[in-house]
C-alpha cells in the first residue's frame, strides 16, 4: 500500500497561517510606532526595522529552546532567562540587519531622544507580549502530550484488563472441553491443545509489543477460531481473508480478538444451527478497513439505531474498548461501526489510517 504523509498539507497550512499573523503584527506595530514617533522615518521604514527586530527576536527564542540546559529549568526561570538574552539580542540585532538591508550607516537613526525611548518602551512591550504568547503556547503544548501520555496509559490499562477478561474465560471452557475429550477423541484434544499452546504464545508476544502486525492479528485469530470450531463443531465456520500486501500493516495488538469473542458469544452460541465467521481485510483510501461479518442471532433494529456506547454495552465491554484504543491511537480518524446483515447477523467495521 502506498502511504501518504497527510501532515504536509496541513504543516504548508499551519506555515501560512504563522507568516499571515506575524506580517499583520508587524503591519499594526508600525502603524502604531508611525502614530506614536512619526520622526523615526516613514512606514515602509518602520516596517522593514518591525521585522527585522521581531525575525531576528523570534530566532532568538527558538535557538534558545533547543538548549538541553534551559529545557531542564522550571518554566518561569527559563522564560525569564530566554527573555534577559533574546529583547536586548533582537532589538540590537534587528537594527542592525535593517540598517545593512536599508543601506544606512551603521548607527544612523533618525529622530529625537523621547522617540528612541518610544521606541524602546513599544519594543519591549511587544517582545513581552510575544513572549507571553510563546509561553503559554509551550504550556499548552506540554499539557496537550500530558494528556495523551495519560490517555495512552489508560488505554495500555483497558488492553490489559481485557486481556484479563478474555484469558480466563477462553481457558476455563477450553480446559472444560479439553478433559472431555481427552477420553473421547485424545486426536481431537491433541489438536485442541496445539492450537491453544500457539493462542497462548500470540497472545503472550501481544501484550509485550504496543503494536502488532495485521499477520500477527490473523495468526492469533486462526488459533482462536481454530479452538472454537473445535469446542462447537459443526455450528462454526469461519474464513480469514488477509491480501499478502496488507499483511506487514501495523495494527495495535489484540484489536479484532474482542469483536470476534462477540461474535461468537453473543451471536452463534445462542444461535440453534450452524453459523459462520468471516474476518476480510481490504485497502481503502486512506488506509484498510478490516469487517467482522456472522450469521448469528444479530442486533435489534433499536440496538443498531442506538449509540455506539449503547451498541457497545450490548455486546459487553469489548466492542467500548475497541472504540477507545482507536479514539485514543488515531482520534477521528478511524471508526468502529456496526451495520445489520440480511437475513441475520453483525458486520463490526474497523477503518485504521494509514
Amino acid at each position: 500500500m502506498i502511504r501518504v504523509d497527510s501532515s504536509l498539507p496541513a504543516r504548508w497550512l499551519g506555515a501560512a497561517r504563522l507568516t499571515a499573523g506575524a506580517f499583520l503584527l508587524c503591519a499594526i506595530a508600525t502603524g502604531l510606532l508611525f502614530w506614536a514617533a512619526p520622526a523615526l522615518g516613514t512606514p515602509a521604514r518602520l516596517f522593514v526595522f518591525v521585522g527585522c527586530v521581531g525575525m531576528v527576536f523570534i530566532a532568538c527564542i527558538a535557538v534558545l529552546g533547543r538548549s538541553r540546559w534551559l529545557r531542564r529549568m522550571q518554566a518561569l526561570p527559563r522564560w525569564l532567562l530566554t527573555g534577559a538574552i533574546a529583547i536586548p539580542t533582537g532589538y540590537f540585532g534587528g537594527h542592525l540587519v535593517a540598517l545593512l538591508i536599508l543601506g544606512e550607516p551603521i548607527g544612523r537613526v533618525v529622530g529625537h531622544e523621547s522617540d528612541y525611548m518610544v521606541a524602546f518602551a513599544f519594543g519591549l512591550v511587544l517582545a513581552v507580549f510575544v513572549l507571553y504568547v510563546a509561553a503559554t503556547r509551550d504550556q499548552l503544548a506540554k499539557e496537550a502530550i500530558a494528556r495523551s501520555d495519560a490517555q495512552r496509559l489508560a488505554t495500555e490499562s483497558e488492553l490489559r484488563l481485557l486481556r484479563a477478561q478474555l484469558e480466563p474465560h477462553m481457558l476455563f471452557n477450553t480446559l472444560a472441553n479439553l478433559r472431555s475429550l481427552v477420553s473421547e477423541d485424545p486426536r481431537q484434544a491433541e489438536r485442541m491443545i496445539d492450537q491453544l499452546i500457539v493462542y497462548l504464545r500470540s497472545t503472550h508476544a501481544a501484550s509485550r509489543d504496543e503494536v502488532t502486525t495485521l499477520q500477527s492479528e490473523f495468526a492469533q485469530l486462526r488459533a482462536y477460531l481454530d479452538i472454537m470450531s473445535l469446542r462447537m463443531g459443526p455450528r462454526l465456520a469461519y474464513r480469514l481473508d488477509l491480501p499478502a500486501e496488507l499483511a506487514r500493516i501495523a495494527v495495535p495488538p489484540m484489536l479484532l480478538q474482542p469483536l470476534v469473542e462477540n461474535a461468537i458469544r453473543h451471536g452463534l452460541e445462542p444461535k440453534l444451527g450452524a453459523g459462520s465467521i468471516d474476518v476480510l481485510a481490504r485497502a481503502i483510501e486512506g488506509g484498510i478497513e478490516v469487517a467482522v461479518d456472522d450469521s448469528g442471532l444479530g442486533l435489534s433494529p433499536h440496538h443498531l439505531a442506538s449509540s455506539d456506547d449503547q451498541a457497545g454495552e450490548v455486546c459487553g465491554s469489548g466492542l467500548k474498548n475497541v472504540r477507545d484504543r482507536l479514539q485514543a491511537l488515531y482520534g477521528v480518524r478511524a471508526s468502529l461501526t456496526l451495520q445489520a446483515r440480511s437475513p441475520c447477523g453483525v458486520r463490526a467495521v474497523v477503518r485504521i489510517p494509514s
